[in-house]
């Protein structure tokens, strides 16, 4: 995925949500789950599908007279360029930042996800040894 920062509104990651959630959707199907309960028209889910597709967060594809619109990358990176976004702006890349808002956020973890933390962080280890 791109290093160019994303910024998503709370529209697109609804929208995202419900991509992930299915698979694939139609813009007619994501307002029916998205658009009434918000009680927005479908030409603003067309919009905020258009302005996914152009940050390259979704693909599409023409199928009859409509598009039907896929998640280009999974969800966990798309968080990770989020973080790693929203990171850069706020610490300026210093390791010290970093590591003390992500102590910060691992404190809300119970002990299943501090398993989880411990999991990935060994994998990552492992993956990344020389």
């Amino acid at each position: 995925m791109a290093t160019i920062a994303l910024k998503l509104g709370d529209l697109e990651i609804a929208t995202l949500e419900a991509i992930w959630a299915a698979g694939a959707l139609t813009a007619q199907q994501i307002h029916k789950q998205v658009g009434e309960q918000r009680a927005i028209s479908l030409q603003t889910i067309q919009s905020t599908l258009e302005r996914l597709f152009k940050k390259s967060v979704l693909v599409r594809e023409k199928v009859s007279h409509s598009y039907v619109y896929s998640a280009q990358h999974s969800r966990e990176a798309v968080l990770s360029r989020l973080l790693h976004g929203s990171l850069k702006r706020f610490s300026r890349d210093r390791k010290s930042d970093l590591m003390g808002a992500f102590v910060t956020a691992v404190e809300t973890c119970d002990e299943a996800g501090m398993q989880d933390l411990e999991r990935l962080l060994a994998a990552h280890k492992k993956d990344h040894q020389t």
